[in-house]
């Protein structure tokens, strides 16, 4: 298991819960901490998507509920109301190794551009910005307009990355579940995090053989 680090992950109302939720399980699970804001939109995105009615361990992590450390996991995830400008995580004297909003929607998305801190989110991502932390903004709405384009060159020269939900097929993925590994292990690699998600190019040090017909 990885030393324990610390992160702050954003969830926001566009669709795409499943990116996040198994973004925190693996987070957890591998032994770090994680100090969880979802906007009020975020949580309508929950219920919606993963039929989750309380921001608690046992629902947002069904998968680890039964491991025989969940209780010290459980302890690791510390949620905050998005409504609570004053917790830790907007104050820049509170450490931690990175932010992730994830899905992020347009509005958060303008939000964060303009230096807008009206909420919680908004605010620990604009001092995530302000202490030089890294910020990881995975958009996910489509199609683009000139507002959105502008917002994501905005934060990109404030130092943000933004990772758009895109996912490759390379790897030929079976599933939902391989394809949401996919962005989630892109995710943990622009963090630092290591993993075992399938998501690179040659995975298992194999490149791809391909033979073009003559």
């Amino acid at each position: 298991m990885q030393s324990c680090r610390k992160f702050v992950l954003g969830i926001s109302g566009a669709s795409g819960a499943a990116y996040a939720l198994r973004l925190l399980e693996v987070l957890l699970g591998q032994g770090h901490e994680v100090h969880l804001v979802v906007s009020e939109y975020g949580q309508r995105l929950l219920f919606d998507e993963a039929d989750i009615r309380k921001l608690e361990f046992g629902q947002l992590c069904p998968g680890l509920r039964e491991r025989a450390e969940a209780g010290a996991m459980a302890s690791r995830l510390v949620i905050h109301p998005n409504k609570d400008v004053g917790a830790v995580i907007a104050s820049g004297s509170f450490l931690h190794d990175g932010m992730v909003v994830v899905p992020c929607s347009s509005t958060s998305l303008g939000a964060m551009a303009t230096g807008a801190g009206s909420n919680l989110l908004t605010r620990a991502a604009m001092v995530t910005l302000k202490e030089r932390r890294p910020l990881v903004v995975c958009h996910r709405e489509t199609p683009l307009n000139l507002i959105d384009i502008e917002n994501m060159r905005a934060l990109t020269l404030a130092g943000a990355i933004v990772c758009p939900t895109n996912p490759g097929f390379y790897l030929n993925p079976r599933s939902i579940e391989e394809i949401v590994d996919f962005m989630v292990g892109k995710v943990l690699d622009l963090l630092k995090v290591e993993h075992d998600l399938k998501t690179r190019w040659g995975v298992d040090g194999k490149a791809a053989e391909h033979e073009l017909a003559p």
